[in-house]
This record gives C-alpha cells, structure tokens and sequence, in this order.
C-alpha cells in the first residue's frame, strides 16, 4: 500500500508528528497548505489561519492585550468536559465552518493527488482527513496531536466517515467515541516519537541515556535512596560517575515564538550555575530568526555571551526539517525539557521530564493536566524565584523521579504502533 504523510505548517506540532512516520515509512513530508498540493486560493486561506493562530499564541506586544488574546484562543480551542455518558456528536462551529470551506472547493489539489497516485492518506492535521473522507477517498488515516481534541477533527456526521484514528491518549479514545467516532476506527497508540530514538535498535541506548539522565538529576541521591533497586531492575547499574557531571537544561519555545520573553527574566538568574558549570542551556529558536536574535540579545544583557557554544548554546535552523534533525541530537544530550505543553509534552516518553510553562489554549491545558497525572512534568514556579526552586526540585529528587515516571508511563512506541497497525489494517483491506 502506497501511503502519503501529509502535514501542515501550524505551529510545530502537526509537523514533529509526521516526520518520524515519514522516516519510518520512507517517504517525505507533504504538506496540504502548500503546491503542488494547495492551489493559490487555498494557500491564502492557509496563511490568514495561520497568521491568526500566530496572533493568538504569542505573547501580546501589550500587557493590556495579553489576557484577551489569551481568552480568544482558549475560546477558539474550548473542548467540553468529557462525560462517559455523553453524546458530543453534534457539530459545533469550527465542524461546520470546515465542511462549508470543502464545499466550496478547499482541499482538491489533495483530493487528485491521492487518487492520481493511488495512495493511502496518513496526515497529523485533521483538515486533509476531513476533506479526503468526504471526497469518497480510502482509507484515510489520522494521527491526533493532543492529550485531548475538538470537534473538528471528526467529520459533520461521523456515522458516514470512514476516517480511522489514531489516539496519543486514552482520553482522546473516549472523547472521539463521545464524538461518534466507532471503536472500529480508533486505536490507541501512543505520539510518533523520533523513529531514530525509539526503533527497537535505540532501546539500550535509551534504557543508557535515562540511567544517565536520573543519576545526574539526583545530587544528593534523595530518589535512588528509595527507588535504586528498582530502576537498576529495569534500567541496570547506575553510573555513578555522572553524580557532578552539569545538567542539560533545554528551554524550547513554541512555533508561533510563544513565551520566548521568559528567557530575559531567567537568564541572569541561571548565569552562576551556568558559569560554574553546574548547568548548561540549549535555547531552541526552531526556525524564527527573530526569536534566535531574542535569545543573543538576552544572553549579551545577562551576561553570558563568552559562554555562547560552550555553557550555552542557541539551537536554530530556517529549514524546519534541518531544526528537527537537530533538535532530536540535542535531546539526546537532555537532562531536563523546559516548555510550555505543547506535543513536546509526549517527548516525556524518551524518559526525559518536562518543565511545563504557561499553556496557550485549552489543548496544552489538557496535555499539561495529562503530564502531571502521569507524574511525569512539574509546573514551572515563579521565574523570580529561580534558581532556588530548580535547585529544590535536584535535591529532593523530584526532577529525577519525574524522569523515571516518564520512561514508565508516557508511551514511547508510538511511531511502531501506528506503522503496525497500518500494516494490520492493509492486509485486513487486501483479505
């Protein structure tokens, strides 16, 4: 079976989902919002959604404009409370709003590529599903971003959809059956995580990185005094030289540049681990120029320019394919993920703990709630209060313990769940 990985630029999410089942399946990234597959009108369509969307996620240039603009997403992302016993299949607006947009033509250089190759649709954004499914395409797969979703992502009336879902979450298989998504067309699979890290061939590299990353997050060994015979059963023996070695601490901001302010107010902060060595920085600007001259300029007024390379590092690339390359080698090296919770927040399952700055939207409220239940994520304290809490957190254990909750309990096998049950699902088709 033939399969094209469709995406689309709207922040980093939809993107950082579909590239490790592009890698996996060996293919590459299309993306709907662009040619050959959007045609002109579609593609302006694209960028006033997404110039709106990049409105709502930054930071306001006002104060006075912060609480609306983040009032307006909250509204524009609202999911409803989840009751077991209750029906949510009823459209809601952005349901209709996208089905008015596919009649009125949206989506069909998507639609004749597909047919004209013959291929399965597996996309991270729920826009190609949609408009694929009611063209009459098949099959149609789509892989959820969110520990919880909106009504969007299912079709106007889901007993005529033959889109098959896979779910980050187990929530997310609840709310779509509320939806009325059928059982049938709904797996459980976990976020595709980076193929290359979570391949069966990086799992003793992985078990290595997490008994590294625990043993440097516990300097005072708070955690393994309690827990060490039972991480040494999963992970093996601890190694005991990493105790001093300097924790790696990245500060990622969102596609949209979101949040990239905190790193004037924190910087000065962290300047004394920093320059002692206790601590080093990764700054990922993602692909926003802007936001890496943000980063230089906080770094000159904190006083840390001479350690530009060494203490501290600035990860940016205006290809977003080039950035992920090398944002999944810079994780690797990570202690310790400081974000707001975006998809980032399923990154946890590489066992590496975040910190979960403010959520823009109610989505990243979920996935923030999703972490914290699983023991995996802290929210951030007071940036006035730095380093104390962080040094609060390394001594007591916690960031270690989270580290530990986060190999165990968020799913890192996404990326071979989904491709397994593709490969199900074909020979089912064929039989």
């Amino acid at each position: 079976m033939k399969i094209d990985v469709v995406a689309i630029e709207m922040g980093y999410g939809h993107l950082r989902a579909a590239y490790p089942l592009a890698d996996a399946l060996g293919e590459k990234v299309q993306l709907a919002d662009e040619a050959p597959l959007a045609n002109e009108a579609d593609q302006k369509l694209w960028r006033w959604v997404r110039r709106a969307h990049g409105l709502m996620s930054r930071p306001a240039a006002w104060a006075a404009l912060e609480r609306p603009a983040n009032s307006l997403m909250d509204w524009v992302t609202m999911i409803p409370s989840l009751d077991s016993k209750m029906d949510q299949s009823a459209p809601d607006v952005g349901t209709r709003a996208i089905d008015q947009l596919i009649e009125r033509g949206l989506g069909q250089g998507l639609v004749q590529s597909l047919r004209e190759r013959g291929s399965a649709l597996l996309t991270t954004f729920y826009a190609p599903a949609i408009i694929a499914d009611k063209a009459g395409h098949s099959p149609v797969y789509c892989v959820v971003t969110d520990a919880d979703v909106q009504r969007v992502w299912v079709a106007k009336d889901p007993a005529k959809s033959n889109i098959h879902y896979f779910a980050p979450s187990s929530r997310v298989v609840r709310r779509l059956r509320a939806y009325g998504v059928s059982d049938s067309r709904i797996t459980l699979t976990g976020f595709p995580l980076p193929f290359e890290m979570t391949d069966s061939a990086s799992n003793d590299a992985r078990r290595a990185a997490v008994a590294r990353r625990i043993v440097r997050l516990d300097p005072e060994r708070s955690f393994r005094a309690l827990h060490e015979s039972v991480v040494e059963t999963v992970l093996g023996p601890l190694p005991e030289n990493e105790t001093n070695a300097p924790v790696q601490l990245m500060f990622a901001v969102g596609g949209a540049g979101a949040q990239v302010d905190l790193s004037q107010a924190f910087l000065p902060r962290l300047r004394e681990p920093i320059l002692h060595g206790r601590l080093r920085l990764c700054l990922v600007a993602g692909t926003r120029a802007e936001v890496a001259e943000q980063f230089g300029r906080h770094l000159r007024q904190a006083g840390l320019l001479s350690v530009l390379g060494t203490g501290v590092t600035i990860l940016y690339d205006a290809n977003f394919e080039a950035y992920y390359r090398k944002f999944n080698q810079e994780l690797a090296l990570t202690d310790v993920l400081w974000t707001k919770p975006s998809e980032l927040s399923f990154y946890a399952g590489l066992g590496i703990p975040l910190i979960l700055s403010h959520p823009v939207g109610t989505h990243e409220r979920y996935n923030r709630r999703f972490l914290r239940d699983q023991g995996a994520g802290l929210k951030q304290r007071r940036v006035e209060q730095l380093p104390s809490w962080f040094d609060e957190w390394l001594f007591d254990g916690y960031l270690a313990a989270a580290a530990w909750s986060a190999y165990l309990r968020i799913p890192s096998n996404g990326t071979g769940r989904i491709l397994q049950t593709l490969n199900s699902l074909s020979q089912g088709a064929e039989g």
